[in-house]
């Protein structure tokens, strides 16, 4: 939609040729600012309810600060993943309201003013080396909107961890269960309960598990009905997924 398309559709609000609803519709078509080395989707948060996430690995800092200062402008709230310190002081100083998760290695910018869910997102990690992958999917659903309760290091090799937590796995709405080494603990979590699961491989690990490979073959090949997995390492993924299905 170009800006004289733009400026027709609020004439059109304004003498009443559209409804706020139409209007709304027409709006989701909007298209994305080109940056030149980026195209910026800046109406995400509309059609999809969150804004475009900037996945900061990879990106210079220049294009980092370039691309979260164009979606700050329209967005209450923009999460940049994946962020080491030097992304998270370079946005500092565009941005004062940035805040740094070190473990999750987010950064997020400003609030989600959106409403709240009253629904649990519960995520358990197999090891204490999972907790970096498991707080980048529990940041990421706090910040959409949901409580988020979290469980770490109960892994198999000592499966009475996890059952000492079994209530708290009733009563979630969802689970996000990341493992790494041979990530079996999907399984026995799936078996437990009546619920979507959302299963992450992570790349921890000796050798034969193949930076994390072995893990997300074993969650394919998951016997427990109801789990869905994501790639390795995407604990993002998983907490934006969660979020989604606890809005239903």
């Amino acid at each position: 939609m170009d800006t004289k398309r733009l400026k027709k559709l609020l004439q059109d609000i304004k003498s009443g040729k559209k409804n706020v609803a139409s209007a709304m519709r027409a709006l989701k078509s909007l298209p994305f600012e080109d940056l030149g080395f980026a195209k910026v989707d800046t109406h995400r948060d509309l059609r999809c309810g969150f804004s475009e996430v900037v996945f900061c690995q990879g990106k210079t800092l220049n294009q980092v600060t370039t691309i979260v200062k164009k979606l700050s402008l329209v967005n209450s709230c923009v999460l940049a993943t994946k962020a080491d310190k030097k992304v998270y002081r370079a946005i500092k100083r565009i941005r004062k309201n940035a805040v740094y998760y070190e473990q999750a290695k987010i950064v997020v910018i400003g609030k989600n003013k959106k409403l709240k869910s009253e629904k649990t997102i519960l995520v358990v990690s197999a090891g204490t080396s999972d907790i970096p992958v498991a707080e980048e999917a529990a940041v990421t659903a706090m910040v959409l909107g949901n409580k988020v309760q979290k469980v770490y290091d109960v892994g198999v090799a000592g499966v009475h961890r996890l059952l000492k937590h079994k209530q708290k796995l009733f009563k979630a709405s969802v689970i996000i269960v990341v493992a790494g080494m041979e990530g079996a603990l999907a399984s026995i979590v799936g078996g437990l309960v009546d619920k979507p699961v959302i299963a992450v491989p992570t790349s921890v690990g000796y050798g034969a598990s193949f930076k994390g490979l072995s893990a997300l073959l074993t969650m394919l090949n998951c016997c427990a009905p109801g789990i869905t997995v994501v790639n390795i390492d995407n604990g993002f993924g998983a907490g934006y997924a969660a979020s989604i299905i606890n809005r239903q």
